[in-house]
């Protein structure tokens, strides 16, 4: 039952607030409780003594028998409940949250000590409370003048919320929200310089109006936070003022003569007046003590409650008279007034404001908002008129009625609606409109209407309004009543007007030698030694911590008498001052004062404490230094201080005697709540130890959040959203905000919050990007709303920076355990810190402290993508950085199977220096805009391999240099070595021309073959299906012209040679068509611009194309070291042609960054050939079958067959000629068939039975030429393709052929993840060399005479694509004129490395080799055996480390030489076994020193250098590679392509070539093999069963839950511990338990012997125990571990 229906009565009601009224019924009757809030406030709780009743919104906790009350109440009183809260919204909290709060308590007995203890505390310090009100009611303060700048401080800026109410001050109404002002928010761009202004400080309009000559204050009370122009003079009060009192002072206009002195020259063009910030600063102004200013404002808001308690009553007594009262409609006793104001009668408009009333709009806006010529159609108002104003507000919900009281007319706005009353007094029904009674009518009538600020009636329906009727002579009482009221209010302030001028000028000026003169006398040699201390003023030596350093002699002491005021004349400037409560004595170093008659001491002892006071005494104190800093007597006497009489000054001293009370009671009940607290915690709770983030991290959590927030990059921190409901609650506020038009004014319901959600739960992060592209740059969703569609925009990015993009970052975000499908034990997971755009997390960030390696971060999200922490939503996610601190990467979302180490950037600024530091990144890349532009304008969309590309920061630095440039007008070029990407940069370079700069017509991406037309317009489209551009390739001449004279603004791939057909031959001068194509304001982007366009014809070109822009891309520029031809004045360098370098990223930069590999060169041709050019001594089959020896047999290593199969690598072969091609295609056809001397080696077999798959291709030029031959020969070729792989191409689909042969290579897709669809060799002559772009491809192996330096790097290029962590450099194999080819290559590199002098890879096999034996002979020395090496101490193995990790790189190198067999480890004295056995330690060490890692502070400087993410490079793996299985079935469980369509046929196709490599690993791992076919069983009979789920989390989980049940059945038997046990399986190599000896001793004996009818002996049970963990441990575990 609700209150309000019970009497009243002696009975209690309490709210959150305490209590509020009494009612005649108890909710209980005899038993006390606790309330505590439901609603509003929740974290105040408090005791309810019984009887008692309480509202809706509390509730009320009774303590079950055997709790104390007052115990129970401090339990309450130390829970946060403000975490608790659970809405996102008001605070509230349930009965489940209260209830499922966690506590202990000790016995009852003790509780009720605890508890009485407590509660006796609290009535002591509410005693002195007491004592100390009821002194300070008792005193009358005089006033001290003082500079409004000693009392205040300057609120500046804001914090980049601009959703926050946008206020202005009117000098007749305070604070206003501009949109009830103006009608809308005015401040336009300008908001964003606003400044954020907060509950209780101030600002000052220094604009001049009637009311205000010399502007205004006002305090903000209305709103805890808003946005005020920077204008005004913003300020908040310090603890010496009152803000409200100000703001008084301020409205008595006492101030203004100040104001006037310093405004001499008016006011501005702007109506502001001259004044700054420090000028009103230094304004003078009579304040009282900080209690007397706050009862002044206590006491005006007591009128206020008076007025409130009047209405309160009028409304009670109303409530009870309403009925007895006739009851009129508005239209009996008004009249709509419908006069308007013709001929411009009155020429003065009103408004009607809901807190002012009827005022001169002029007044109420300092400005008159509309022209008299627009006044015509205004109505009239006349005095006593009554005005409607529609306009809701807060204190107006369906508006305001208010009376004209002005004594004059005027016109009012025809939105408003005015009526004239008759027979009614006005006085009580202007009264009766102040109340809500009539609300209710209005809103059963009416509506907010399409406008949410404006409510909407008809005329007719209010004036139907039923008033309540009294009669005349009630009416004119309750009016005049009222209006008494009103006078008394204007009396009261007309009082503390009258007192504040009284109090003007009370306190005196007084010199300190005039209230104190200085004691002199000495001591008599019996007074007790004092001591003056800053902390604790004047005090026994005797009681003082510190030693006595006190002459025995102390007869030139000074003698202290009690009162007296010593100080330490070189630390008075520090506060070292205080009243001495005893006689004794001082150091003669000290000052002793004695108060003069009317001095009090204590008075002045707090005055000295003032910092304003100890700047004083340091601006007086004399000496050099601060050591030798001195304030004796003589100077101090002379210091001026404002003085109280002596009464005020004793009040003042007892005040602050009884404050300093108080806070000893407080830091007592402190202390012994610590006190307590520490007992409960030692003697009744029993708790874990937490895991806790090391400091380190959480500081650089922190300082990158403040960076994000506060910095530059202008993020909105959330720390109220941790969780996913948060998260979507959170999105679903911003979506409606965005969309409030297209959602009609009505938010979704939840169902339709439920499509949302449905729409934005990704399958993989490639999804989320396609969503993302949007329709038209917008990213949307469609919610069925009945019959209609809505289409809500998600984000707009063309809102960067701006317009609907809400930019928030959240950290320590919970991601719950979603993999129900696992037994493993369930994780939650915390992220560190997201960022999100309009409410999507976009960027997430995993940071590591600098103890551990930023890699930890990688590992440890690619772990959470297989848990599938990403989902929901976070499957938006688009790009991850990780950092330590010292060092911050980024890389683009994938799955956890796809997830590639190399393909981690870092960041580097515009001159390729690297930006490492995480601060420094965020300032780079995360602030805004440049944040959503990495999501929006530089992240691209590979539609062949179905993944997210980010540009990494050189390729995003050459773009932008191009759109500046076009900006400009000018053109130029970027060199970004092969490899690099820059088909990828072109492309968004071509993109962002077209969508960036509107007067461009066409942008034409130029390249000059017609197979690399086809070959780079399938990556333009592959890139460009999911952006907001069209990509078309030109098929012939009349094509290009059709697309040209096309209006539609696209890009354009075409060749050099359409280009020039059409300009030369195809168009008409002079005609329509001609005349269009010539005035194309066209972009060209040229690809390997070094050679695509000669210097003739792009002369020719720009000649008919007179307004283009010409961009180049090229590897390898030409300089004046390689020039074009002399062809007259033609140009003969790349920067004479295109223009400027516009960036530059050589090919020493790409290997530094690991953006591309290094080389490995080798150079075979003979070596004893004088003229090395001669084509004799290489066209012959000798020398070709000693190449494709090589090639077959001596190239393990470079082409990967250390990977195992099916993660091989690919070879290029490069002949001189197309006959040369056929013949080696040929001759390996031969070989392969067993038909020539050449054999295969058999190590090789063993990895690739097929080996080699091999085709030829060549340029469709070059085939042109060749006789009827070579096209037989080409389709033989063909037949040869189409056999191996099922294909059907002849020679008219030669395009087609080639375009499937650069897919296949590249193994763009997961149909080529596969073994059966892989090439490993491609013979060539020039096709494939430049431009071509495949990963997997290792080694080129060149079979012709050396090329110029632009061809070679190109060639070489092929090869050092970053692939998979084993392919570690490109390898290049040259088999002619080794002398000549290796001055070219020395040439090139020189040329192309800008002149640096670092190396573009690994040296010859002559240093190479030495280097190989040395560090063999530097890791025996370390460790002899690999069994030494468990033995080493903690620095041995830290060397050890060190010099493995060399040894391996440099035997990685080793094995990748054609001359290296294995048959040389003999030599060198040491075996692939042993190697192994070393690398298995190695890995053990590794993780042993990450355990005991001590930080980075810590390091020794002798500690060996040691690269925490080395991969070991050497080892060499021919199984079946398990996580080459895992990535097939995820292919045949959750396809890349949904889009495509697998058959039955095709599905079973792929499982039988996945149970084959699973019985290929069975032979080595039955283990993991059987794991395998039991997943692959269930996906064969249920296709959706793990759809969209990890397969690598899946199958660890499997093995994981295996090595549980393992090591569970062995602790079982021998009564081991299952913590320790599980540690050895888990660290288990080489046949090391490293925790032996902690598992023997943990070991259960005693219960094993129980148990067992026939128990081993102790020393046999130890024995037999360990030998079969042993045998556990290999047989059951380590092939769950090792793969």
């Amino acid at each position: 039952m609700d209150y309000k229906h019970l009497g009243e009565g002696d009975i209690p009601v309490y709210g959150t607030g305490g209590y509020m009224l009494s009612i005649d019924k108890a909710l209980s009757e005899d038993k006390d409780a606790i309330g505590i809030g439901r609603k509003g406030t929740i974290d105040k709780p408090y005791i309810l003594r019984a009887p008692f009743w309480t509202v809706d919104t509390l509730f009320y906790c009774i303590p079950k028998a055997g709790y104390d009350l007052d115990f129970t109440s401090c339990l309450f009183q130390n829970v946060d409940w403000k975490k608790k809260d659970e809405s996102t919204g008001v605070p509230s909290l349930s009965k489940v949250i209260i209830n499922n709060v966690g506590t202990v308590a000790p016995a009852f007995d003790e509780q009720k000590k605890i508890g009485e203890y407590f509660s006796n505390l609290d009535t002591l310090i509410t005693l002195h409370q007491r004592k100390n009100n009821y002194k300070k009611q008792k005193w009358t303060y005089v006033w001290e003048q003082r500079k409004l700048g000693d009392v205040t401080q300057r609120v500046q800026g804001n914090d980049g919320r601009m959703d926050l109410p946008t206020l202005t001050i009117s000098a007749a109404n305070g604070w206003l929200d501009q949109r009830d002002r103006f009608s809308s928010n005015i401040a336009g761009s300008e908001q964003k310089n606003y400044t954020l202004l907060h509950k209780g400080e101030l600002s000052y309009n220094h604009g001049n109006s009637k009311l205000a000559k010399y502007g205004t204050v006002f305090a903000l009370r209305t709103y805890d936070e808003a946005l005020v122009p920077r204008v005004y003079h913003s300020f908040k009060a310090t603890e010496e003022a009152n803000a409200d009192f100000i703001e008084y002072v301020f409205a008595t206009k006492l101030p203004d003569r100040e104001l006037g002195k310093l405004i001499s020259s008016g006011a501005r063009m702007d109506g502001l007046l001259n004044i700054n910030y420090e000028e009103f600063m230094s304004i003078n102004m009579m304040l009282p003590s900080i209690e007397e200013q706050l009862r002044i404002s206590e006491y005006l808001r007591k009128v206020d409650t008076l007025i409130t308690l009047h209405q309160c009553k009028f409304e009670k007594n109303a409530k009870s008279q309403l009925n007895d009262w006739e009851q009129r409609k508005l239209n009996e006793i008004a009249e709509k007034v419908t006069e308007k104001n013709r001929d411009n009668l009155y020429d003065e408009p009103f408004t009607n404001s809901a807190e002012q009333g009827i005022i001169s709009q002029k007044d109420y806006f300092d400005r008159e908002v509309v022209n008299e010529e627009n006044l015509d159609g205004y109505y009239v108002v006349r005095d006593d008129d009554f005005v409607y104003n529609p306009r809701v507000s807060v204190s107006a919900p369906v508006g305001p009625i208010n009376r004209n009281k002005l004594g004059r007319n005027g016109v009012m706005s025809p939105l408003y609606t005015v009526f004239r009353t008759h027979d009614i007094n006005t006085a009580y029904l202007e009264h009766y409109f102040k109340t809500q009674y009539w609300h209710m009518f209005m809103k059963m009538n009416g509506d907010s209407g399409a406008r949410f600020d404006r409510f909407s009636i008809a005329t007719s329906l209010f004036m139907e309004m039923p008033i309540p009727y009294p009669s005349v002579g009630e009416q004119v009482k309750i009016g005049a009543y009222f209006d008494s009221l009103d006078i008394l209010i204007t009396l009261h302030q007309c009082k503390c007007y009258k007192k504040y001028e009284d109090a003007f000028f009370a306190w005196e000026q007084r010199k300190l030698g005039e209230v104190f003169r200085e004691r002199t006398e000495r001591a008599n040699g019996d007074e007790e030694l004092l001591s003056v201390t800053i902390g604790s003023g004047v005090i026994r030596q005797a009681d003082s911590d510190k030693r006595n350093i006190a002459s025995e002699d102390k007869s030139n002491y000074k003698a202290v008498r009690k009162g007296d005021v010593p100080y330490n004349s070189m630390r008075m400037w520090q506060g070292a001052v205080g009243i001495s409560e005893y006689d004794g004595i001082v150091s003669p170093a000290y000052t002793v004062l004695e108060p003069i008659d009317n001095t009090n001491g204590k008075f002045f002892m707090e005055l000295f404490k003032k910092e304003t006071s100890l700047q004083i005494f340091q601006r007086w104190s004399q000496g050099l230094t601060s050591d030798t800093w001195n304030l004796k007597y003589p100077a101090l006497s002379t210091i001026e201080f404002y003085v109280p009489p002596v009464e005020e000054q004793e009040q003042i001293a007892d005040y602050f005697q009884q404050m300093d009370n108080l806070i000893t009671l407080h830091q007592r009940k402190q202390k012994w709540l610590k006190k307590a607290l520490k007992y409960t915690k030692i003697t009744i709770l029993t708790t874990k130890e937490t895991i806790t983030m090391p400091e380190l991290e959480v500081i650089i959590e922190q300082k990158l959040i403040e960076q994000l927030v506060y910095g530059d990059s202008q993020w909105t921190y959330r720390e109220d959203l941790k969780t996913e409901e948060d998260l979507w609650a959170n999105f679903k506020y911003i979506l409606e905000q965005n969309n409030k038009d297209r959602l009609n004014g009505e938010n979704l319901s939840d169902s339709e919050f439920e499509q949302v959600k449905n729409q934005l739960q990704f399958s993989s992060f490639y999804k989320a990007g396609e969503w993302l592209v949007g329709e038209n740059g917008k990213a949307m969703v469609h919610v069925q709303r009945d019959t209609e569609r809505l289409h809500l925009v998600v984000m707009n990015h063309e809102h960067i920076a701006g317009g609907s993009s809400v930019y928030e970052v959240i950290n320590q975000y919970s991601a719950l355990r979603t993999d129900e499908n696992s037994s493993a034990p369930a994780r939650d997971r915390r992220f560190d810190v997201t960022l999100m755009i309009n409410g999507l997390p976009m960027i997430h960030i995993e940071l590591k402290n600098k103890q551990h390696s930023y890699m930890d971060g990688f590992w440890q999200i690619k772990k959470y993508i297989g848990e599938g922490k990403f989902t929901g939503i976070f499957s938006a996610v688009q790009m991850f950085v990780i950092s330590n601190g010292v060092n911050t990467k980024y890389f683009s979302a994938a799955s956890d199977a796809e997830l590639n180490p190399k393909f981690i950037s870092g960041w580097l600024d515009e001159e390729n220096n690297p930006v490492a530091d995480y601060l420094d990144f965020a300032k780079s890349v995360l602030r805004i805009p440049q944040a959503h532009e990495m999501i929006a304008r530089y992240t691209v969309l590979d539609e062949d391999a179905k993944k997210l590309i980010i540009l990494r920061p050189y390729q995003i630095h050459a773009i932008e240099s191009i759109r500046e440039a076009s900006k400009r007008g000018k053109s130029g070029y970027v060199w970004h070595t092969t490899g690099s990407g820059k088909t990828l940069t072109s492309y968004k370079a071509t993109r962002n021309l077209l969508m960036d700069i509107p007067a461009i017509d066409k942008a034409i991406f130029l390249i000059d073959r017609k197979d690399l037309d086809a070959q780079t317009t399938m990556a333009f489209q592959a890139y460009a299906n999911n952006d907001l551009i069209d990509v078309d390739e030109t098929d012939n001449v009349f094509d290009l012209k059709k697309k040209l004279k096309s209006d539609d603004r696209q890009v354009i791939v075409t060749t050099i040679q359409k280009l020039q057909r059409l300009i030369t031959k195809r168009l008409t001068e002079n005609t329509p068509e001609y005349n269009k194509i010539k005035g194309l304001k066209i972009a060209f982007v040229v690809d390997e611009c070094h050679r695509a366009v000669t210097p003739s014809t792009k002369r020719e070109l720009e000649r008919f194309f007179g307004n283009s822009l010409w961009f180049g891309f090229t590897g390898t520029p030409r300089f004046p070291e390689n020039p074009y031809p002399q062809m007259g004045d033609l140009p003969r360098t790349t920067e004479e042609l295109y223009g400027e370098r516009l960036h530059r990223y050589t090919i020493q930069h790409a290997i530094h960054d690991n953006a591309v590999l290094g080389f490995q060169v080798e150079h075979l041709g003979p070596k004893s050939i004088e003229d090395e050019t001669d084509s004799r001594a290489y066209d012959n089959e000798t020398h070709m079958l000693k190449v494709l020896d090589i090639i077959l047999n001596k190239s393990y290593h470079k082409l990967g067959f250390q990977n195992g199969k099916g993660q091989t690598y690919e070879g290029l072969l490069t002949t001189s000629s197309i006959q040369m091609a056929q013949k080696y295609y040929e001759l390996l056809t031969k070989v392969k068939k067993g038909e020539t001397s050449l054999v295969i080696d058999e190590k090789i077999k063993q990895v690739l039975p097929d080996f080699p798959k091999f085709a030829i291709t060549y340029s469709v030029s070059e085939n042109e030429e060749g006789s009827q031959v070579n096209h037989q020969k080409m389709q033989e070729s063909l037949d040869d393709y189409n056999a191996m792989f099922g294909t059907k191409y002849d020679l008219a689909q030669i395009q087609s052929y080639n375009g499937n042969l650069n897919k296949r290579l590249a193994r763009k897709g997961p149909k080529f993840q596969s073994r059966q669809e892989q090439l490993d060799l491609v013979i060539v002559v020039d096709r494939l060399l430049t431009g071509f772009d495949a990963p997997c491809m290792s080694t080129i192996f060149i079979d012709r005479q050396p090329m110029g330096p632009h061809d070679l790097i190109q060639a070489f290029s092929r090869t050092n694509r970053i692939f998979d962590k084993n392919k570690s450099y490109g390898q290049i194999v040259t088999f002619q004129a080794p002398k000549l080819f290796k001055e070219s290559v020395d040439t090139a590199v020189k040329l192309y490395s800008a002149g640096s002098t670092g190396t573009i890879g690994v040296g010859d096999w002559e240093e190479i080799e030495p280097a190989f034996r040395k560090a063999l002979a530097a890791l025996r020395v370390c460790a002899e055996t690999p069994s030494v090496i468990p033995g080493m101490s903690k620095d041995e193995k830290k060397v050890f480390v060190k010099i493995f990790q060399n040894f391996d790189r440099l035997f990685a190198q080793l094995k990748s030489f054609t001359r290296y067999d294995d048959s040389m480890l003999a030599e060198y004295g040491i075996t692939e076994n042993e190697y192994d056995d070393y690398a298995g330690h190695y890995l053990n060490v590794v993780e042993e020193l990450k355990g005991d890692d001590t930080g980075e502070g810590q390091t020794q400087k002798d500690d060996p250098e040691v690269d925490p993410n080395y991969e070991l490079m050497a080892y060499s793996n021919t199984k079946i590679d398990y996580e080459y299985i895992i990535n097939l079935i995820q292919n045949i469980v959750t396809p890349r392509d949904d889009s495509e369509i697998i058959t039955p046929e095709e599905r079973q196709k792929k499982i039988e070539e996945v149970k084959q490599y699973v019985e290929e690993l069975r032979k080595d791992n039955p283990k993991v093999a059987e794991i395998m076919s039991s997943l692959i069983y269930e996906i064969e009979l249920d296709e959706n069963k793990y759809k969209g789920q990890s397969i690598l989390n899946i199958v660890e989980n499997m093995k994981s839950d295996c090595i549980d049940r393992v090591v569970t059945d062995f602790c079982i038997t021998w009564y081991a511990s299952k913590e320790d046990v599980m540690y050895a399986a888990t660290h288990y190599r080489n046949g090391v338990i490293p925790n032996e000896s902690a598992i023997k001793a943990t070991i259960d004996f005693t219960s094993y012997k129980e148990a067992q009818e026939r128990a081993l002996p102790k020393f046999k049970y130890y024995a037999q125990m360990m030998a079969e963990l042993r045998k556990t441990l290999d047989e059951e575990i380590k092939p769950l571990i090792s793969h």
